[in-house]
């Protein structure tokens, strides 16, 4: 019987979910709910349940989810920690609940099949790269997400969305908040700036830009970051969760 995999692209605002065959076409139209606040492990476990009742049977599982984890691990969750999402306040009881949680091992066990926890920049990278080089995924969302892959193996995560920029962090920097305040075209110009505050610090061969916002970007925007730069569909965040189990 042919393996199908649901895949979960989990973001601060919504949850997106679809079944892909063993070629990752999708066997569904993807289907979305929000993101609910407060947000415990127990309940983003309901919420895959909810999606998979309204999707066809799947043999396994894959999540991409905010944050730093580590082998299905949690480091950190920026946006799950909080009251009422992104940039509202911290619970501390979250944060206990969700740091140092083998999130991997929950949904396993909850769901009674092989999981795949992953942060979403990475399932949206298997999605997208060649397996050629180095090769770097941004996601412009909620706020920045990344990932990076040499020869199309997965590097270890590295927060960036933390690191600081112009006395702010990347995350709030080109966030979705911002982009607001902004408008497109001088958020563009940050967007423009991020990259090429990257370029040095990767050396990449090619960095993809994904997530709800790429398509935000201006064309003079675009054609200023270089042929190097490539903007790819938010639906990696679902295609790649078939390849996400190779990296």
């Amino acid at each position: 019987m042919q393996i199908t995999t649901l895949t979960v692209d989990c973001g601060g605002s919504g949850l997106k979910a679809s079944v892909l065959d063993a070629a990752g076409t999708m066997k569904a139209p993807v289907i979305r709910i929000p993101t609910p606040y407060p947000l415990p492990p127990a309940r983003l476990i309901e919420c895959f349940r909810e999606l998979a009742a309204q999707l066809p049977p799947a043999q396994r599982i894959t999540i991409g989810m905010p944050g730093m984890l580590r082998h299905g691990v949690v480091i950190s969750t920026p946006h799950y920690i909080t009251e009422r999402g992104p940039r509202t306040r911290v619970l501390p009881q979250l944060v206990t609940e969700w740091e140092g949680l083998d999130f991997q091992s929950v949904v396993s066990d909850s769901l009674g099949m092989p999981a795949k926890v992953l942060n979403d920049a990475e399932v949206h990278g298997a999605g997208v790269i060649t397996g050629t080089g180095i090769e770097v995924v941004l996601t412009l969302g909620t706020g920045l997400g990344s990932a990076h892959f040499d020869g199309g193996h997965l590097a270890p995560h590295l927060e960036i969305s933390r690191g600081p920029i112009r006395m702010s962090t990347y995350d709030e920097y080109i966030g979705e908040p911002e982009r607001r305040r902004l408008g497109n075209a001088m958020w563009s110009r940050r967007v423009r700036r991020v990259v090429d505050s990257l370029r040095p610090v990767f050396v990449w061969d090619r960095v993809y830009l994904g997530g709800g916002n790429s398509r935000r970007i201006t064309p003079g925007a675009l054609i200023a970051l270089g042929d190097d730069v490539v903007v790819v569909p938010n639906a990696a965040g679902i295609a790649g969760g078939v390849r996400a189990w190779t990296l």
